[in-house]
């Protein structure tokens, strides 16, 4: 069976979203608890170590905001993280600890555990990063079908999530290349590698290789 819980795919251990995520069995069942969630955590904060610029925004005090940064809440930006300038926080976003947000890159909905980057022109909807995931420069998740219709994941099963707007999912550790376009209601497993220029969706097993339209290929067997 398709390994794409929310045990399969992430350690808890990188985002203080954890207890809510380990309340899901699917991780896009947290896709409407983000904005929750992220202001219960932010009125837990402490001041000595957050700004509170805004309504619903929280910033850690060690982090590196460009000034033409825009962010909206609800949003936490974790420690030793860094905004580039032009970056567009759209709201519902818990960003983690040591992440990098790109110049021009656009978050919605969506939470990024510790060490993600997303450094440049990347688009990231209502969507999951693991930990130590990256995306290459024009990367983007898709997360609205063109018929509008409600998200299925296609994988040994086909699953319903019912959510009409759902990104990705990506497993700890996973790399995915410059411009490669991940479809509403893609999941990658930990550990894998999308080759640029690659168009994903379903389910992609962890320790995996995405050669584009070649295919996908154990990670243990390649040379």
């Amino acid at each position: 069976m398709d390994a794409i819980r929310v045990k399969d795919l992430f350690d808890l251990g990188h985002t203080r979203a954890a207890e809510m995520l380990a309340g899901c069995e699917y991780p896009w069942e947290a896709l409407q608890k983000i904005a929750k969630t992220v202001r219960e955590l932010g009125a837990l904060l402490p001041a000595d170590r957050y700004d509170h610029p805004a309504q619903d925004v929280w910033i850690a005090k060690s982090a590196s905001v460009a000034p033409s940064a825009t962010i909206t809440g609800p949003c936490i930006i974790g420690e030793e993280t860094e905004i580039r300038p032009g970056a567009f926080l759209r709201g519902s976003i818990l960003v983690g600890d040591g992440c990098v947000v790109g110049n021009s890159t656009e978050l919605k909905n969506c939470i990024l555990f510790d060490g993600v980057q997303v450094p440049h022109y990347n688009y990231v909807g209502d969507s999951i990063l693991g930990y130590l995931a990256h995306m290459g420069a024009g990367a983007i998740t898709s997360n609205v079908k063109g018929d509008k219709k409600p998200v299925v994941v296609h994988g040994e099963a086909r699953y319903e999530t019912g959510c009409k707007k759902f990104g990705a999912m990506l497993g700890d550790y996973a790399e995915i290349g410059c411009n490669s376009v991940l479809n509403p209601g893609t999941v990658i497993g930990r550990d894998t590698q999308v080759y640029p220029l690659s168009s994903v969706r379903g389910v992609v097993a962890a320790r995996s290789i995405v050669k584009g339209e070649r295919g996908v290929f154990p990670k243990q067997d390649q040379a």
